[in-house]
């Protein structure tokens, strides 16, 4: 792997270790604290990455024996729950964390990390044109970096949020954009709706850490489908860590209207999203 690829996984390392530093240094209590992901504290956040990074490895290193934990998982749920995508929640990923978060802190601590290294390294070595199985499509080993790029940020948002950290701006936030736009149609289809024929134009303004913004662009000029405005309210959009009426994004047009109303960047079934804070009006 080189070039781009080479890239998010240096950034996907260091995303991890600054979301490290936020929570070594914690109290138990600080471990303990509510997140506003409902039901997870601190600790479930990290170990949902933990897990999740597991899973990953499992699906680089074994793909018949990660389809045969997934159907398991999948068998075990309720019949509406395992054939319909559509209902909210997987039983087995809360268990996960659940779990997780019923270790001691150092030992979730040590596994985390141990584990964040090991997927890096065999995402790494594996060939550009490897397709990696998931819960959601198939990728490539720099979309799985990018995809755990994306859960560790958005996670490290709620950790952020229960311990009364604001995180800054960093270049890092490209790939979660990316990713936001490039699961557009996804969002669609797990929902069981077709996704808009047209292209979209999406443009974000990224804050730079120095002051003044950088615009990004994704998406023919002319598309008469338009969204707009700060790529950090837009990457909290796609991983449904805020309401839409929380974000200064702008829609142009019936589908991208609708679109930011159901976009996901995260695999699996579609998320509850978060309850809006300011009670405002579109």
């Amino acid at each position: 792997m080189a070039g781009a690829a080479d890239e998010v996984l240096d950034d996907l390392r260091v995303e991890g270790e600054e979301l490290d530093r936020l929570v070594a240094g914690a109290s138990d209590e600080a471990w303990s604290a509510v997140t506003p992901a409902p039901g997870w504290s601190v600790a479930h956040q990290i170990a949902h990455l933990a897990w999740t990074d597991r899973r990953a490895l499992l699906a680089v290193q074994d793909e018949a024996a990660f389809q045969r934990e997934t159907e398991e998982a999948l068998a075990a749920l309720p019949p509406v729950a395992a054939l319909d995508p559509r209902t909210p929640g997987w039983s087995f990923v809360d268990e996960g964390a659940a779990q997780g978060a019923a270790e001691p802190t150092p030992v979730l601590l040590s596994r985390w990390r141990a584990g964040r290294v090991e997927l890096a390294r065999s995402l790494a070595a594996l060939p550009r044109e490897h397709r990696i199985a998931w819960y959601g499509p198939s990728m490539g080993a720099a979309g799985m970096a990018t995809a755990r790029l994306m859960e560790t940020w958005a996670h490290g948002e709620d950790v952020a949020a229960a311990l009364g950290v604001r995180r800054g701006p960093t270049a890092r936030l490209r790939h979660v954009a990316w990713l936001g736009v490039r699961t557009r149609d996804f969002a669609y289809a797990v929902r069981g709706l077709d996704p808009p024929g047209e292209p979209f134009r999406v443009e974000l303004a990224f804050a730079e850490p120095g002051g003044g913004d950088v615009v990004r662009s994704y998406g023919p000029e002319g598309a008469a489908q338009r969204v707009t405005g700060p790529a950090r309210d837009f990457c909290l959009l796609v991983t449904q860590r805020v309401h839409r009426d929380d974000t200064a994004l702008r829609a142009e047009g019936p589908d991208a209207e609708a679109w930011l109303d159901l976009a996901q960047a995260f695999a699996g079934p579609p998320g509850n999203g978060r309850a809006p804070q300011s009670g405002g009006a579109r």
